[in-house]
């Protein structure tokens, strides 16, 4: 049961991270307008022409590794940063916002959780 639970956990955050990655390419879907300071910090980012970009293939990368079950530890070490700074953005400045990467975060951190055998290299001193 526990490892069904896992198998859907990671299909559901690997199809989310592949679609709005994907967004990020192809802008498909109709994002509500954010909250000022939001919309003026997105702004700048989009502006500088490669970061959004390069976090879009990074979601889409992790999101096919969650999928196909290759790489994950690797996938949720590159979608942690990315991550964070979803949610925190969100919570500094747009916090209407925030339902989608704090789903995401949940998920992330059950995912890593469960691939803790894997960061036991990197965590010793």
């Amino acid at each position: 049961m526990q490892q069904k639970v896992l198998i859907t956990i990671k299909m559901v955050a690997g199809l989310m991270l592949v679609v709005f990655g994907a967004n990020k390419f192809f802008g498909f879907l109709d994002m509500a307008a954010p909250a000022i300071q939001m919309g003026m910090v997105m702004k700048a980012l989009g502006s500088t022409g490669y970061l959004f970009p390069l976090v879009g293939g990074i979601e889409v990368l992790v999101g096919l590794a969650f999928i196909l079950n290759r790489f994950v530890a690797l996938g949720a070490v590159l979608l942690a940063p990315v991550m964070l700074n979803a949610f925190m953005m969100h919570l500094m400045l747009d916090p209407s916002g925030i339902a989608g990467s704090a789903l995401l975060g949940v998920m992330l951190i059950i995912i890593m959780i469960s691939e803790k055998s894997r960061f036991s290299g990197l965590l010793k001193a």
